[in-house]
């Protein structure tokens, strides 16, 4: 071995880099501010407030919503600085100044059935925010952090989330696919796995009236939500959910569509659920999986579908999936490559890329 002293040369950092850099975070600390006060008004009714009720005052605003009038001025004007809410005189008295929620930011924030509404993805980061501490331990000791752990926030935030996709687009999705349409028109059962609160099968159920579904999830929490979701939309006599593994369901052969959406990449043994799909299936159903629309292949820097899925999965998907043991340890960024080699292990041939455009996910059918 040869020893130089030559001294190794570095590159320093240009003076705007470091500047573009500092200016990059700084306003990713801003956004995270914002998103922390989106849940606190969310949680306190303070945007419903203003949407049924605006413009109002700090203290017409605190009054409406049992809260204490000196946080809700203080939220307000941050709102307004903002640019949030709008304020009809910024110069008047504190306590005479009203705030007014544009109706374009108020479809955003509070109205759950559009296909806008992404206030429960600020939900679903500030409810991760909780936890990091248990996720630094686990990745200290190759641990995890299970969805039951996570606790109600992003549980409840999950399901808003695709709750506007799966009301109002699943359905029209479903129907580009012939032999699953005609089959669901006439009176097709449908399982969907890892349901959750159950919006996938109440979408599929409203879009396919002859149609039945059997939900399976293994948290017992999302299957009471499910289960009450279905029964206020209407569909409970079509639409049953079960708090249990889907390995143990005996109906070989008797669905003719068997569906997990955006569950696959959480699973800890996508191997094992997959091969149960296909013995559901059996030969003559349909196996269809929708996941995260990320790249193909890995490049960095990324776009921002491929940044959000990252994120979603440093805090939550990577750590649930490796909270339960052996583990695939799959994570949100579950590429095609890697979803047509677990579906090769559990029997199938291959997977087809659907046709279907979503912004942010693929669709697949297994064969």
């Amino acid at each position: 071995m040869t020893v130089t002293d030559e001294p190794t040369q570095t590159t320093e950092p240009g003076g705007g880099e470091v500047d573009a850099f500092v200016e990059r975070l700084f306003n990713a600390v801003l956004g995270a501010q914002e998103v922390q006060a989106a849940v606190l008004g969310h949680k306190l009714g303070w945007y419903q407030a203003l949407v049924e009720a605006g413009p109002l005052t700090s203290t017409e605003l605190a009054e409406r919503t049992s809260s204490y009038e000196r946080y809700a001025r203080e939220w307000l004007e941050h709102q307004a600085v903002c640019g949030y809410v709008t304020v009809d005189d910024a110069g008047a008295p504190v306590t005479e100044r009203r705030f007014t929620l544009p109706a374009a930011h108020a479809e955003v924030l509070t109205s759950v059935e559009s296909l806008n509404y992404i206030l429960p993805m600020a939900t679903f980061i500030a409810g991760l925010g909780k936890h990091i501490d248990a996720v630094e331990t686990a990745y200290r000791t190759g641990g995890g952090v299970s969805w039951a752990e996570l606790g109600t926030d992003p549980r409840e935030a999950q399901a808003a989330v695709n709750r506007p996709m799966f009301v109002h687009q699943l359905g029209e999705y479903l129907a580009s696919i012939p032999d699953i349409d005609a089959a669901l028109r006439a009176g097709g059962r449908v399982a969907d796995i890892g349901c959750g609160a159950g919006w996938s099968s109440v979408g599929v159920a409203a879009a396919y009236p002859e149609a039945t579904v059997d939900g399976y999830d293994l948290d017992g929490p999302s299957i009471e939500m499910a289960r009450r979701i279905a029964d206020e939309s209407g569909v409970a006599d079509r639409v049953t959910f079960q708090h249990v593994d889907a390995g143990a369901v005996e109906d070989a052969g008797s669905y003719d569509l068997v569906m997990a959406l955006e569950c696959i990449h959480d699973l800890p043994d996508p191997v094992s659920v997959l091969s149960t799909m296909r013995r559901l299936a059996g030969p003559d159903g349909t196996v269809i999986v929708m996941d995260e629309k990320v790249a193909e292949t890995f490049t960095a820097p990324g776009d921002e579908i491929e940044r959000i899925m990252y994120g979603y999965s440093i805090m939550c998907c990577l750590p649930d999936g490796m909270s339960h043991q052996p583990s695939e340890a799959t994570g949100t960024v579950m590429r095609p490559s890697t979803l047509e080699g677990y579906a090769q292990r559990a029997g199938f041939d291959s997977i087809e890329i659907l046709p279907i455009e979503n912004d942010f996910f693929r669709f697949y059918r297994l064969v």
